[in-house]
């Protein structure tokens, strides 16, 4: 059972909370693909301000007891018939929080939150990602999802309904 958490929307008036923890999340992910700082010491994520001038793009907060414990950044691209479809742009709990199953609830209440089509991507290198990402969605949809791997990206797509 996962410890209790909130999910909460990111106001613009945090966003500089969410650049914070951006940076830890890119220096955990660092471990998989071949990123610099530049010369502030910062690793930077450029689209940041976009997820508040975008309607495409949902920031949030995990936290726990109030506290923050990662976030989850949601983005939606229209597929072939202009229908959208969502995604997980960036996925982070910090290591204090990891390993008591609040990752797979939140991603759980994240494709409630947005029934329809998803796609969620993993780096092929990124194991222990492909693990979690599959062992989440095969629960979320009683393995009714597919898997294809290109580009050096594994990609897992399913359809979401809000019941699930």
């Amino acid at each position: 059972m996962a410890i209790p958490f909130s999910l909460e929307n990111v106001p613009a008036c945090e966003k500089d909370a969410l650049g914070r923890l951006l940076e830890l999340y890119i220096y955990d992910f660092s471990e998989f693909l071949p990123i610099d700082v530049n010369e502030d010491g910062c690793y930077g994520y450029q689209y940041l301000d976009d997820y508040w001038s975008d309607p495409v793009r949902h920031p949030y907060f995990i936290k726990v007891e109030g506290k923050l414990a990662g976030f989850v950044l949601v983005r939606s691209f229209p597929d072939p018939n202009d229908e959208p479809v969502f995604t997980i742009a960036e996925f982070f709990i910090m290591k204090r929080y990891r390993r008591h199953g609040i990752g797979k609830a939140v991603a759980h209440e994240i494709f409630r939150a947005f029934p329809g089509k998803w796609e969620v991507f993993q780096i092929s290198s990124n194991l222990p990602a492909q693990a979690f990402w599959r062992k989440t969605i095969a629960e979320y949809t009683q393995n009714d999802f597919s898997e294809h791997e290109e580009e050096d990206k594994v990609y897992q797509t399913f359809v979401s309904i809000t019941s699930a």
